[in-house]
């Protein structure tokens, strides 16, 4: 089920809307965006916007901007948080539980669960736990979202991922639909999931909102752009690479 059910934007507390991020196009004319659905994708190019509203959402529901959850890391939040300010979220049951995970400040993450565990009087196993039971650095990029997202992810939850993909094989891409799969149909979990990955927005129901242009705009998987572009490379392979290589 979801939890956050939809997300107003009070412009009239903008003094300046030609300031980052305000100005951003996409985001300049949002007024609601409809975030009743279990998974909820924002895509499009860099430099959209969508990063810098998902990073705003995490940081409203009070999680570490540098990744984590509630009570988590907060250290030098850029002017995109600025955004939080003129969001009012309906909930519908409010929830504390979720995650921010931030492909860039993984490693930073990682560094601040490992000085937890060197404070003292710190219970390494209860630290390690939701992470698979040990440093996330002593495990490979991959196997360490893996972890994460299997032991970290439970009970009822808002999980926002920034580029998961990042560091997750094809095949591991389809492991972690299967894990988006298990929890969102128990009913336990909503996410929301910014993605360059034709493989993770292709997950059935899911909702996918196109941030390049002025405007954000729902879009059908099958017309985006991510969709389109690997399809026509993969039944023309050679054709693509002729054109990209010639002088």
């Amino acid at each position: 089920m979801s939890f956050l059910k939809k997300i107003t934007f009070d412009w009239t507390n903008v003094d300046d809307k030609t300031k980052y991020p305000f100005n951003i196009p996409a985001l300049s004319r949002l007024k609601t965006l409809d975030m009743g659905h279990n998974v909820i994708f924002f895509i499009g190019e860099n430099g959209t916007g969508k990063s810098t509203l998902l990073e705003a959402i995490a940081f409203k529901c009070g999680f570490g901007n540098k990744g984590g959850g509630k009570y988590n890391i907060f250290q030098d939040p850029d002017n995109s948080i600025s955004l939080e300010s003129i969001m009012k979220f309906s909930w519908l049951p409010k929830i504390n539980n979720g995650f921010l995970l931030r492909a860039e400040t993984f490693f930073d993450f990682a560094n601040y669960i490992d000085e937890l565990v060197d404070e003292p009087f710190a219970k390494r196993d209860e630290i390690y736990a939701p992470y698979g039971g040990k440093s996330l650095h002593e495990q490979s990029h991959g196997e360490a979202f893996i972890s994460l997202f299997t032991n970290r992810f439970r009970g009822k939850g808002f999980y926002i991922l920034d580029e998961p993909e990042a560091a997750l094989s094809p095949q591991r891409q389809l492991a972690f639909l299967r894990i988006i799969r298990d929890l969102e149909q128990s009913g336990k979990a909503q996410f929301l999931i910014a993605t360059h990955s034709p493989i993770l927005m292709a997950y059935p129901g899911a909702v996918l909102y196109n941030f390049d242009g002025d405007r954000v705009r729902q879009v059908a998987y099958e017309d985006t752009d991510h969709y389109q572009l690997t399809k026509a490379f993969l039944n023309n392979r050679e054709n693509f690479l002729k054109q990209i290589f010639q002088d």
